[in-house]
Protein backbone atom coordinates (compact mmCIF):
# COMPACT_ATOMS: atom_id res chain seq x y z
CA UNK A 1 0.00 0.00 0.00
CA UNK A 2 1.52 3.43 -0.76
CA UNK A 3 1.77 6.37 1.67
CA UNK A 4 -0.36 9.47 0.81
CA UNK A 5 1.85 12.41 1.97
CA UNK A 6 1.32 15.87 2.17
CA UNK A 7 2.85 17.13 -1.10
CA UNK A 8 -0.49 15.22 -2.83
CA UNK A 9 -2.14 18.55 -0.93
CA UNK A 10 0.39 21.03 -1.08
CA UNK A 11 0.11 24.52 -3.84
CA UNK A 12 3.63 23.74 -4.80
CA UNK A 13 3.23 20.04 -6.04
CA UNK A 14 2.02 20.92 -9.73
CA UNK A 15 1.33 18.75 -12.87
CA UNK A 16 4.27 19.63 -15.17
CA UNK A 17 2.97 18.97 -18.78
CA UNK A 18 6.35 18.62 -20.28
CA UNK A 19 7.47 15.63 -18.07
CA UNK A 20 3.91 14.73 -17.76
CA UNK A 21 4.27 14.13 -13.96
CA UNK A 22 3.72 16.12 -10.45
CA UNK A 23 6.60 18.10 -9.66
CA UNK A 24 7.33 20.38 -6.57
CA UNK A 25 7.96 23.71 -7.36
CA UNK A 26 10.30 24.41 -4.64
CA UNK A 27 13.83 23.61 -4.97
CA UNK A 28 14.83 21.78 -1.95
CA UNK A 29 19.10 22.32 -0.88
CA UNK A 30 21.26 18.88 -1.04
CA UNK A 31 20.54 18.59 2.84
CA UNK A 32 16.45 18.67 2.38
CA UNK A 33 16.45 16.48 -0.78
CA UNK A 34 18.42 13.66 1.46
CA UNK A 35 16.21 13.78 4.25
CA UNK A 36 12.94 13.98 2.39
CA UNK A 37 14.00 10.87 0.59
CA UNK A 38 15.68 8.96 3.15
CA UNK A 39 12.64 10.12 5.80
CA UNK A 40 9.12 7.41 6.14
CA UNK A 41 7.85 10.78 7.03
CA UNK A 42 9.14 14.45 6.00
CA UNK A 43 7.74 17.51 7.62
CA UNK A 44 8.00 19.77 4.59
CA UNK A 45 8.63 23.19 5.81
CA UNK A 46 7.87 24.29 2.46
CA UNK A 47 4.03 22.93 2.45
CA UNK A 48 1.14 25.24 2.06
CA UNK A 49 -2.06 23.80 1.81
CA UNK A 50 -4.01 23.65 -1.82
CA UNK A 51 -6.82 26.01 -1.17
CA UNK A 52 -8.70 26.70 -3.94
CA UNK A 53 -11.35 28.44 -2.81
CA UNK A 54 -9.08 31.42 -1.61
CA UNK A 55 -9.37 33.55 -4.21
CA UNK A 56 -13.25 33.45 -3.89
CA UNK A 57 -12.78 33.91 -0.25
CA UNK A 58 -10.77 36.99 -0.83
CA UNK A 59 -13.16 38.74 -3.44
CA UNK A 60 -16.05 38.43 -0.68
Amino acid sequence: MARQSSCDSCNNFVYDEESECYTCEVELDEDEMVRFLQDSYYDCPYYVLGDEYAVVRHQM
